[in-house]
């Protein structure tokens, strides 16, 4: 009792769970992960529109004019083309968003947007080159080999990044980059350049494991 009222200390609020606070944490890095993916459909819609010869990957010009090695991305050869890779965009925004992909992942997978053609600089007979799925592949390489990395020796996490490389390394050898630069595939009316996701997936590894070694704060949770 002081002057005649009764002095109650107000309860301090309990603490906030470590998980909470990582939850919460993630939320912007999810929406980084959805303006990328936005990014990439809105650079081949508006690409639909322009003359390709612009845009597209060429060896001979990548230097020159550097903008190739982002808006060679947006260019596609047909419209079936263009529906496939928007649709693949779809699901890796729907990862993303669903995984709270962290901020230091979106940035990696930015960084490889480049390096992935900046890579067709090793098959110097393939003229021209366009299309998301370089990128889409440099994202799959990313995200497996993070959760290979960061899911605990024996966690559910890490084996399915371990399965997720192994099929990515299995699909690559299968599609054999290394021989001619353009392949016809039952399903697809143009040629396909299975290079592209070879360099795609490179980077993404790459960038992977700079996000490791920059010590991502993310990638022990």
């Amino acid at each position: 009792m002081a002057g005649g009222l009764r002095l109650t200390a107000t309860p301090a609020p309990p603490p906030t769970p470590p998980c909470s606070r990582r939850q919460a944490a993630a939320w912007p890095a999810g929406r980084l992960w959805l303006a990328l993916c936005g990014a990439l459909a809105a650079s081949a819609l508006l690409a639909w529109w322009a003359p390709t010869t612009l845009l597209d990957w060429q060896p001979g010009r990548v230097w020159q004019e550097p903008w190739r090695w982002w808006t060679a991305a947006g260019v596609h050869w047909s419209e079936r083309h263009l529906a496939g890779n928007l649709a693949a965009v779809a699901l890796v925004a729907a990862y993303g968003w669903a995984a709270r992909a962290p901020a230091p992942v979106a940035w990696a997978w930015f960084a490889a947007w480049p390096l992935t053609h900046l890579g067709l600089l090793l098959q110097p007979a393939l003229a021209h080159y366009g299309g998301l799925s370089g990128v889409l592949y440099s994202s799959a390489a990313l995200r497996a080999m993070r959760a290979a990395a960061t899911g605990g020796r024996r966690g559910r996490r890490r084996v399915v990044g371990l399965l997720m490389l192994a099929g990515l390394a299995a699909k690559l050898l299968l599609e054999a980059p290394w021989g001619d630069p353009l392949r016809h595939s039952p399903g697809w009316d143009i040629a396909l350049a299975p290079v592209g996701h070879a360099t795609g997936s490179i980077a993404g590894l790459l960038c992977a494991g700079l996000v490791m070694v920059l010590r991502d704060p993310q990638s022990r949770t």
